[in-house]
């Protein structure tokens, strides 16, 4: 009997439990926040553009205008909202998007850098965006790298030892290894060489910074053994002595890389013969 009581009870109150439960949730609703709509940030991009299915049209600025709340924070994120999104005919290299393969090298605002590690200046009205200085372009922002490529490749950038050790692996001792601290890590981008005026006027003869600094790179290699044979090949007036030590590959590298060091350290290798 006492039990058939309270499920009467209980019963009776639950009507109200679950129109407190559903008065809860409906003010809880009403109650959360509604999100902001960011304002629009408008930036004008001045893109260099040529087309070389039309050579007789000279090159060309176009704008685009991008809204900044509405695109990631590095110029290579408006470069692909562009494309993705206003003009599908804008050509550029990328890959990466992390400052490893140094595909996305073009001039910013004046500056040869890469484009996924250079923010997006939110104060300027515009930002002009150029193919690396003084190369032959195979179209809009891509430059022609195939002389800056075979120019690395002449310097046979591995490793040369006609003794390797038989049973292991070759050894260092770090004192050593912290000589190649500095250039190792160089990803071949060319911003370095294409800033460098004596690049700009010899590079048929003249190697550039990244060259030249991958050059002392290997000479430096103590597991090296054709130091010699490198030294040789450089021992002429414009590979290596046209560079006149200005500074411009250290101020615009994006690795923060000294190529003008490696490269007075080469001429001291080479005075030393």
């Amino acid at each position: 009997m006492q039990s058939l009581v309270a499920r009467k009870a209980l019963l009776q109150g639950a009507p109200r439990c679950a129109n407190v439960a559903r008065g809860f949730a409906s003010s809880a609703a009403r109650s959360q926040a509604v999100p902001l709509e960011k304002p629009v940030l408008l930036k004008e991009f001045k893109i260099y553009r040529w087309n070389p299915d039309e050579p007789a049209k000279k090159p060309t600025l176009q704008s685009y205008q991008i809204d900044l709340n509405q695109c990631g924070p590095m110029v290579l994120d408006a470069l692909i909202k562009i494309k993705n999104e206003i003009d599908p005919t804008l050509t550029f290299r990328r890959s990466c998007r992390e400052g490893i393969c140094g595909s996305c090298a073009m001039n910013v605002n004046g500056q040869n850098t890469l484009a996924c590690l250079c923010r997006i200046d939110r104060d300027s009205k515009d930002s002009k965006i150029y193919p690396l200085p003084h190369m032959y372009i195979v179209k809009d922002l891509v430059p022609d790298l195939t002389q800056f490529y075979k120019q690395y490749k002449s310097i046979e950038p591995y490793l040369k030892n006609d003794n390797p050790p038989a049973d292991r692996e070759f050894l260092q001792s770090p004192e050593d290894r912290r000589k190649l601290d500095g250039m190792y890590e160089c990803i071949l981008c060319a911003c370095c060489s294409t800033s460098c005026p004596s690049y700009w006027w010899n590079q048929d003869e003249y190697l550039g910074p990244a060259t030249l600094m991958a050059a002392y790179r290997w000479m430096a290699d103590s597991r090296d053994s054709y130091g010699a044979q490198r030294k040789e090949r450089l021992q002429n007036e414009l590979s290596v002595y046209r560079c006149h030590t200005i500074f411009n590959c250290a101020r615009t590298c994006p690795k923060g890389l000294n190529p003008a060091m490696a490269i007075a350290k080469l001429k001291l290798e080479l005075a030393a013969d």
